[in-house]
């Protein structure tokens, strides 16, 4: 490892390569050939970040720091490099060094030094967090957002959230007779008062089901309204009564894996069944030889094939099968007015009670506090976790919706990278900005609101004109895939299978906006297949791939980073899809480990999706890359098949957002270093980065 001296910072010449503004103003009066030399391979090197090519700039800010060592921008341009590499304890080295050397130029404080560390304690907690990144941290009121605004009524007592993809919130006024669509910045978007003549008579919950309707719960109705995605009514479900498929006073609702409706009902004191259409199944919950029958049924989940549902008045939770079949107690203590129940993850509920947010494993009936809502006079009837990693609550009684937030996150804010700077269409410039948390989860939803976009020299910064929010690439459903195929002596035995896996994988992507980008093979080198789109005989062909590429020796690592780096440029949606036995070989990882591997799908937004052909337990190794990454493990010869896992990929979260503003810098023709800075601010959090860029040689 290259180690550099640190010391008072030296400088680039005026006459050479960077200009006036060279590199934050650094300007020496005596021209010199190493000065010219680190100048051109510095703008090289940044040309080359803009375009994705990493290492292409990492061998640049190489060349620069040869004739410049210890020089403070190249060492920070150079952790920039690496940690888009996936090589971030590089990264880190080389933004310490970069801080160091800026307070030895400029003293204490320096903004380029500040952000320099900052970066790298981030990636540092995060990489110290990986091995506990389930564990949630605690919660506590990050923003509140109230029924009543400056003497105007915004809605009347909140009683359900139901988290969108796109950052947003549904959130059921029950007395305002409404449902409301809240984004990010807590600013009502929509309204929906249900049927055209009748409106809701006093929503209570709003569910989504599997083809995306929303289901409205009306507690005083007696039905359930369906309405379309965008928030518009369709139909009725149900009719108010005591019989068979009618409802008094329903509540909480939940869905299971194959799209039937559970409703709570409150008045009857049972659950109801309904098929996908609404066409009535039955209702169980009732006081029978096994069970002593609902007090004051509340909330309801579904999870790992049982249904939960909470009494809060015997304060417990009970459990069932989709069959209404009584399990037994799951949980009888440490509840004090339970309520609603959510899914957190595939083996955790998040319950409200009473004020307190309760996180349950469903394995152990171990409770974890997460957090409390308010004074001991608050009844918040919902807790709903979403896009962004918050709980977003609805307080009843005290009418307001209250954001909590994790108490380290409001602690480190937001993590701002500026991931590129497009300058061909100079004054004219467009960035790409990225948002996340501490995490490294996609903070998504923001508005032009949440940017602020400042240019200028050295320590001179003033916000640009003309900023304009392009959009976030969050927002609909492009995405591009490559199919990385193991070439082993296992899979050698499996072409039959491989072909298999294409075809499903093809299937699935019908009717979809995902594309095949690229098949590459993972032999003993990575290879790309020749294969012509659309062409089924080519497909087919290239997924049984020629005997010559099956291998005992196949190597994996470097298949992943060409898969994955050939991605970048394209669709902010993307993920590799590993077809393979199942299993990595013995030299998986002898070139990049998995943590490098790792670091470099996440920074780069890539998810990796594994889809295996035998019946053996998926590799370790590859179900935490597609754990870290944000993908899904799935089995070809599954009852549940992997259309519906290649099909989620469409619908991954991206916290990449672009933005355009006019430019009032000088270019001296083109040569000169341009900064520029962003800030995002989001309720309680906020972040900012700097980068640059050079304008078009004229």
């Amino acid at each position: 490892m290259r180690k550099y001296a640190i010391g008072a910072a030296p400088v680039f010449a005026l006459c050479f390569a960077l200009g006036a503004a060279a590199l934050y103003s650094q300007i020496v009066p005596t021209p010199d050939l190493a000065g010219a030399r680190a100048g051109e391979e510095f703008r090289t090197g940044v040309q080359a970040y803009h375009r994705f090519s990493y290492n292409e700039a990492i061998r640049a800010f190489e060349a620069a720091l040869s004739d410049r060592p210890g020089e403070a921008v190249i060492l920070d341009w150079l952790g920039r490099a690496y940690y888009r590499s996936g090589l971030e304890e590089t990264a880190l080295e080389q933004w310490e060094h970069a801080a160091a050397a800026y307070t030895a130029a400029y003293g204490e404080g320096r903004d380029e030094a500040v952000l320099a560390l900052a970066r790298a304690e981030t990636v540092r907690a995060r990489r110290s967090q990986t091995a506990a990144m389930a564990e949630p941290s605690r919660y506590t009121e990050g923003a509140r957002i109230a029924g009543i605004q400056d003497g105007t009524t915004v809605f009347r007592q909140p009683a359900a959230i139901l988290p969108c993809p796109d950052g947003s919130s549904w959130v059921t006024a029950y007395t305002s007779n409404e449902i409301l669509r809240i984004d990010p910045n807590g600013i009502t978007r929509e309204r929906s008062r249900g049927p055209p003549l009748t409106g809701f008579d006093r929503p209570y919950d709003i569910i989504r089901a599997l083809d995306g309707r929303l289901f409205v719960s009306e507690f005083r109705g007696g039905r359930i309204s369906a309405l379309q995605p965008d928030g518009n009514w369709q139909a009725y479900i149900g009719a108010k009564g005591r019989g068979p498929g009618e409802l008094i006073g329903p509540s909480s609702m939940t869905i299971d894996d194959e799209g039937y409706l559970y409703v709570v009902e409150f008045g009857n004191r049972r659950v109801s069944k309904f098929a996908p259409d609404g066409a009535f199944i039955h209702y169980f919950g009732s006081r029978d030889g096994s069970f002593d029958g609902f007090l004051a049924p509340t909330g309801i989940a579904y999870l790992d094939g049982r249904l939960f549902v909470a009494d809060n008045l015997k304060k417990a939770l009970y459990t069932f099968d989709t069959n209404g079949m009584y399990l037994g107690v799951f949980l009888d203590e440490n509840l004090e007015a339970p309520e609603s129940l959510r899914v957190w993850d595939e083996q955790t509920l998040i319950a409200a009670d009473s004020r307190r947010l309760l996180l349950i494993d469903i394995d152990s009936a171990i409770v974890r506090e997460a957090g409390l809502a308010g004074n001991r006079n608050v009844r918040v009837i919902d807790a709903h976790s979403d896009q962004n990693g918050n709980i977003m609550t609805a307080n009843f009684d005290q009418n307001e919706v209250v954001m909590m937030q994790g108490v380290d996150e409001l602690a480190a804010g937001l993590f701002v990278q500026i991931d590129r700077v497009l300058a061909a269409d100079f004054p004219q410039v467009t960035l790409e900005v990225s948002v996340s948390d501490r995490k490294g989860r996609p903070i998504v939803g923001l508005s032009d609101r949440n940017f602020l976009l400042s240019e200028g020299q050295d320590a001179a910064f003033a916000q640009v004109a003309e900023q304009t929010l392009l959009g976030g690439f969050n927002t609909g459903e492009e995405a591009s895939v490559i199919l990385l195929v193991e070439r082993s002596a296992e899979t050698r035995a499996q072409k039959d299978g491989l072909a298999a896996a294409f075809r499903d994988i093809y299937n699935a992507l019908q009717d979809t906006d995902i594309e095949i980008a690229d098949i590459i093979s993972a032999g003993r080198n990575p290879e790309r297949e020749r294969w012509t789109p659309g062409n089924a005989a080519s497909f087919a062909a290239a997924a049984r791939g020629r005997d010559e590429s099956y291998t005992q020796t196949w190597t994996f690592d470097t298949a992943v980073r060409l898969a994955a780096g050939d991605l970048l440029p394209r669709a902010k949606k993307r993920a590799v899809i590993f077809i393979t036995s199942g299993q990595t070989g013995g030299s998986a990882f002898d070139t990049y480990t998995i943590t490098e591997l790792a670091a470099f799908l996440k920074t780069g937004g890539v998810g990796f999706y594994v889809v295996t052909l035998g019946t053996e337990r998926t590799a370790e190794e590859l179900a935490y890359l597609a754990r870290v990454s944000g993908g899904k493990t799935a089995n070809l010869f599954s009852p549940a098949g992997i259309g519906a896992a290649i099909r989620s990929i469409a619908n991954r979260p991206v916290g990449t957002y672009q933005l355009r503003y006019r430019s009032s810098l000088p270019t001296d023709f083109g040569r000169a270093f341009l900064p520029i800075e962003a800030e995002v601010y989001l309720m309680e959090r906020s972040g900012r980065d700097r980068s640059g860029y050079f304008a078009p040689l004229e």
